[in-house]
């Protein structure tokens, strides 16, 4: 049993990284790598900015992907897009350096309808190539002087004129034999097989074209089905694939002897051998082709290469990250102005309820509440009150109050004052008020009325 060492610790050497350069490094490695890729996922976490730019994730079992779509390339997307649904999205990935994450720039966007056709064209292929139905070994040599040439299409398709004009063209001598039969549709496949079997019956075929012209991948399907490719693959006769355009793929290019990347290109294929009768002018231009190949793929690397630079120095580059940026800004300067706006507002409702506390209404509320109260003693106090309680008030002639019996004389005119009313009335004695003795009894005298 080994001991366990602890780990020296490195000393710094050579180039030390910033964070800024360390991202921009795998920002070339990462778009480098992979310049453009199909994606399948499922939306989630998707929202719209007013900017017009969407941002979402494409997710599926295993892992998610952060993506986003600018504005323009969303105005062509004629797919509802929504959490949840499924979709096909093709663009390319790059690394946004403010936060050193990866993300996929979607240039477009499918129903998953299609991606259910290629799993299937997959399964096919996968199946068929483990039979060994695309082997090599099965390859038959293609004829270099075809004299009689069979070609398996829509004889009233755009393909077929194309081809015949390219042979023409050429001055390709031999035999043409139209084998018509549908290219497109559910009936498509059974005339297909049915037209290769015949050739076979036929036996004047030196070698037989199956094609047609560029379309959908629904619309090429017939070319993809498992019959059409095996009666392809079966065939005795030399056959060339010649479906759709050069980027497209079917299986029955693959069970061919030969694809062709067009019908265009299958003429010319075809006719090549008439234009060059001389070997050694066929071998200077297999040298020369094969040199041009290799002058041609350092050209187109140098070329990729040039122009990934110059993708990602672009202005369109610039302004797709300042856009994302710029989006961020605006989502931290809503989330920190909403988070202002709540604090004002939580200082102004403490403000007003300390100005409440302090505030002079309810000073004078209890001021008023005390003048009331003064006020209702007043009046408890004035001689109203007093002549409620059942006491007189004695007004002289003189409209005076008579505050003693002394003030009065015999035959004065006099008015009572009572609460409810006055009464007149005349003095015709007046006794004065005798203090009480003190061994006696008390007595109250008042003037004689």
């Amino acid at each position: 049993m080994s001991a366990w060492m602890p780990r020296t610790k490195p000393e710094p050497d050579g180039q030390i990284l910033s964070v800024g350069q360390l991202t921009r490094r795998l920002k070339d490695v990462i778009e480098s790598a992979l310049p453009d890729v199909w994606v399948r996922g499922e939306l989630s976490n998707f929202r719209r900015q007013e900017s017009g730019h969407c941002y979402f994730s494409l997710k599926d079992k295993e892992s998610q992907i952060p993506a986003v779509l600018f504005r323009g390339d969303a105005a062509r997307t004629t797919v509802e897009l929504r959490d949840g649904r499924q979709i096909l999205a093709w663009g390319t990935l790059s690394v946004y350096e403010p936060r050193g994450y990866y993300q996929l720039i979607v240039r477009s966007v499918l129903e998953d309808g299609l991606g259910r056709l290629q799993q299937e064209f997959e399964r096919l292929k996968r199946m068929l190539a483990a039979e060994g139905l695309f082997d090599a070994a099965r390859k038959k040599r293609i004829p270099t002087t075809p004299r009689t040439l069979g070609f398996v299409t829509s004889p009233t398709g755009a393909a077929v004129q194309d081809f015949i004009s390219v042979l023409r063209r050429r001055g390709w001598k031999g035999r043409l034999v139209i084998l018509p039969a549908r290219v497109q549709g559910a009936e498509a496949a059974g005339e297909i097989v049915a037209q290769i079997k015949r050739a076979e019956r036929l036996g004047i075929f030196d070698l037989l074209v199956v094609g047609r012209g560029g379309g959908s991948l629904e619309d090429m399907w017939p070319f993809n089905e498992e019959a059409v490719a095996r009666a392809v693959a079966d065939c005795t006769i030399p056959t060339i694939s010649a479906v759709g355009h050069e980027i497209d793929f079917t299986l029955a290019d693959f069970a061919a002897d030969k694809r062709a990347e067009t019908p265009t290109a299958a003429a010319e294929l075809i006719s090549s051998s008439y234009i060059k009768v001389v070997d050694s002018v066929t071998q200077l231009r297999d040298a020369l082709y094969e040199q041009t190949e290799r002058e041609l793929e350092t050209h187109q690397r140098r070329l990729e290469l040039l122009h990934e630079k110059l993708r990602r120095h672009s202005p369109q580059n610039q302004l797709e990250q300042m856009a994302i940026r710029l989006d961020e800004l605006q989502n931290r300067l809503n989330y920190h102005t909403a988070s202002r706006l709540q604090a004002i507002r939580g200082d102004i409702k403490m403000a007003t309820f300390r100005l409440s506390r302090v505030s002079p209404e309810q000073r004078v509320s209890r001021l008023r509440e005390k003048v009331s109260g003064l006020a209702q003693r007043i009046e408890n106090l004035g001689p109203a009150a007093v002549l409620r309680r059942g006491y007189a008030m004695v007004i002289n002639d003189l409209g005076g109050i008579a505050e003693s019996a002394a003030v009065l004389q015999p035959n004065d005119a006099i008015t009572i004052q009572f609460h409810d009313g006055r009464a007149s009335a005349q003095i015709k004695q007046c006794i004065p008020h005798m203090p009480p003795s003190t061994g006696g009894s008390v007595s109250h005298t008042a003037p004689t009325l």
